[in-house]
């Protein structure tokens, strides 16, 4: 006779925020990439059900990860010529471990922060799913170049500021796709006309796609971010200051990509302010 299956096993797969506490835990980046994408898959076919209220406590390291790439410090990470191909793919692994750091963000706005609405743990599983998409499309391009995600070192900053603001929802709203991932939206395209330069158009092709996305992850963040504020009569500029303040986020450094944090949804304010 088989074993009983474990009811807690179950109970991850079945609810949604078990199951991205699940993903989040799982060490092979491949795995934990496709194991995403059938995640997002399950719950737009209704095959999920959802408890905002549900008290979660890990149950593995979070979140985790391969035992490459190791980690070091962002002043460790050299930077080298794209002219060589070992050079481009330092940059396309690069991109890579920030997207699969990307995906362990969303998954853990997910599972960690009971009591939302339910379109707050959609929006950031659609995150996940296209951050999965993003670091799988990297990864493959890494493998044409002779190369896999692994071979070099990588920095943790991005990880970094999601343990800093674990606490609060609010606060990682703000810091963590308002500012951190926006800094994305800022640094695309001229790492996108290198790789073109250099003659890699496949992965130009790669960045078209990843920025497009970003937009509208860094307007779920500005979303959400309003969306508290307003539901904790907050004024939004000067929450976000003080946040910032707060949890020593990285200063906000030119030049920004008006365009497209526009389009993410930042106000004429915020922009103004990027401005002066």
């Amino acid at each position: 006779m088989n074993p009983s299956p474990d009811p807690a096993h179950v109970a991850e797969m079945t609810e949604l925020r078990s199951a991205a506490l699940h993903w989040l835990s799982e060490t092979d980046a491949v795995r934990k990439a496709a194991g995403v994408k059938t995640l997002a898959e399950r719950w737009r076919d209704g095959a999920l059900d959802i408890d905002p209220g549900l008290q979660l406590t890990p149950k593995h390291p979070i979140p985790g990860r391969p035992a490459r790439p190791e980690l070091v410090s962002p002043l460790s990470v050299s930077h080298r010529s794209m002219r060589t191909i070992d050079g481009r793919a330092a940059m396309i692994h690069a991109l890579a471990h920030i997207e699969f750091n990307a995906i362990n963000l969303a998954l853990d706005a997910v599972w960690r922060f009971p009591g939302m609405p339910q379109a707050y743990y959609t929006d950031w599983l659609k995150v996940a799913a296209e951050e999965a998409l993003h670091f799988s499309l990297l990864a493959d391009h890494l493998v044409l170049l002779g190369y896999a995600y692994g071979h070099f070192p990588a920095h943790n900053s991005l990880w970094d500021m999601a343990e800093k603001t674990a606490g609060d929802v609010l606060a990682r709203m703000a810091l963590v796709p308002r500012t951190m991932e926006a800094r994305g939206l800022d640094a695309s395209p001229p790492v996108r006309a290198k790789l073109a330069q250099a003659g890699d158009l496949a992965a130009a092709a790669i960045l078209d796609i990843i920025l497009r996305d970003e937009i509208g992850h860094v307007a779920i963040g500005n979303h959400w971010f309003g969306w508290l504020c307003t539901s904790r009569e907050l004024e939004p500029l000067a929450t976000y200051a003080a946040l910032a303040q707060q949890y020593r986020a990285p200063a906000l450094r030119g030049p920004f990509n008006m365009e497209a944090r526009k389009a993410a949804g930042f106000s004429e304010a915020e922009l103004r302010a990027l401005r002066t």
